[in-house]
């Protein structure tokens, strides 16, 4: 090819050669935006060639009735109730008569859209597509979550709309190239006006190595469809609103590259000092470790950065831990993807080192109020951070966060900042091992040196590359 870029159709091109192929033959479900992906097929012409069936069983009662009763109607639990129950009418009654000439599917939605008398929710919506590769053959899924940034409702299902036909275009003539077939996702629509936070393969068509969870949810944020993914110590791919609704979180950033005696010192004490704050409140918070992959969008070919992230990941699951994959730099930007999702507490655990960049100017310089509005957006909800001492090689001694190295003037700021209770000091570390890093580790293991071992907890001598060096 040349490295020459083929333009895919626009979406009523992709609709009319999928209603052209008279292959492709199943249901579309859509609750709560209107009719908006199968109106695509039927104005494109020829849409008796892909539309079996469209419908929307928008009052609560008939939505019940068909698929069941749910405790949220915009859930990833309503969107496969749906796919189970349309895909295997599709299959009852058609089977028979054209199956062994038809690959069928069954594509729903459920979405909560902005409304007449609308509040602050979240538009966003759960959408599916279960469909074969071959005439009878087995059933693959495709389940993503799409938030929904558009102003009005009109916009927000029109966008729906076309993420729909790009859905089912991209399944049957895009599946092969994981990095293409997201990309395609967005065709004619942009990141103004919608956020894939969540992608999830199944089925045969799924199953080698290219579409691991990890490495889409990895793809997802490289590819800039979404700020941050999820995934919990199972390594599933979890939805951020489903899992933080309503849960106060506990987050510790790092790079864990690899994870120390140190980090684990430093979430142990983190929490003890949630909890001391926040009292039964904190009782049932999440545990979320964050690495950002800001640096790794700057690369091209991610193949090493990939494997390495991987490598800690499963580190750091095997110790029963939740990862969150974000891309973002800036403290107040990961603070609000919290606050997006939960009104509960917040609390942030991080070394000193860091602490102290929070401080340097020109990470704020997008800012029109510069420092001042970094701050004030970081803090604007229940949010706490517990700062870990740092250890001095060079003179032996510790600092803790009240003998942060800031400027003059940023004083003023720091001291405030401790008499509110919005930063709070973890005043003591590992004995003989706060001087060391995870780039120290990192460094040793590269130099061959065997003290790396006692800095780290026993799973990684176990389960991961490091282990074997």
């Amino acid at each position: 090819m040349n490295g020459t870029v083929i333009a895919r159709p626009g979406t009523l091109e992709k609709a009319l050669k999928l209603n052209l192929a008279h292959r492709v033959y199943g249901t579309f479900a859509e609750i709560g935006a209107g009719q908006e992906i199968a109106d695509w097929f039927f104005r494109a012409g020829g849409a008796s060639g892909t539309v079996a069936k469209t419908m929307s069983a928008y009052d609560m009662t008939f939505s019940d009735e068909i698929y069941g009763k749910s405790a949220r109607y915009v859930s990833r639990q309503r969107m496969v109730s749906m796919l189970d129950h349309e895909y295997q009418i599709v299959l009852d009654r058609l089977g028979e008569q054209r199956g062994e000439k038809t690959t069928f599917f069954a594509l729903a939605d459920t979405v909560r859209a902005k409304g007449y008398r609308d509040t602050n929710e979240e538009c966003h919506a759960w959408m599916g597509l279960r469909f074969q590769t071959e005439p009878q053959g087995p059933p693959n899924d495709i389940q993503l979550h799409v938030r929904l940034l558009d102003a009005t409702n009109a916009r927000q299902a029109e966008a729906l709309g076309i993420l729909g036909v790009n859905l089912l275009y991209g399944a049957y003539l895009l599946r092969d190239h994981l990095p293409t077939f997201l990309l395609s996702l967005m065709d004619e629509l942009s990141r103004w006006r919608v956020e894939i936070d969540m992608v999830d393969f199944s089925g045969p068509a799924f199953e080698g190595p290219t579409f691991q969870d990890r490495l889409v949810a990895l793809e997802l944020v490289r590819s800039d469809l979404a700020d941050a993914a999820l995934f919990g110590a199972n390594g599933e791919i979890w939805q951020a609103s489903d899992i933080l609704y309503k849960r106060p979180v506990l987050l510790n950033r790092g790079s864990f590259d690899p994870i120390t005696r140190v980090n684990l010192d430093m979430l142990e004490q983190g929490r003890q000092a949630f909890r001391n704050d926040f009292g039964e409140e904190a009782d049932t918070h999440i545990e979320i470790l964050e690495i950002t992959m800001h640096n790794l969008l700057c690369h091209k070919d991610c193949a090493m950065e990939y494997d390495n992230f991987l490598a800690r990941a499963s580190v750091l699951q095997s110790l029963g831990k939740n990862v969150l994959i974000s891309k973002y730099a800036e403290f107040h930007r990961l603070s609000h993807f919290f606050a997006r999702h939960t009104r509960e507490p917040i609390g942030i655990i991080l070394g000193l080192p860091l602490f102290e960049e929070l401080f340097n100017e020109r990470w704020y310089v997008d800012l029109e109020g510069g420092l001042m509005e970094a701050f004030g957006r970081l803090f604007r909800n229940q949010v706490r951070l517990y700062v870990y001492p740092a250890g001095d090689p060079m003179t032996g001694q510790i600092r803790t966060a009240r003998q942060s190295r800031v400027t003059k003037e940023q004083r003023h700021l720091l001291d405030y900042l401790f008499e509110t209770g919005c930063v709070q000091e973890i005043p003591t570390g590992v004995d003989g091992q706060i001087f060391q890093t995870s780039a120290d580790v990192r460094q040793m293991i590269q130099c061959g040196d065997e003290r790396w071992r006692s800095l780290v907890p026993p799973v990684v001598l176990q389960t991961s590359p490091w282990g074997a060096l």
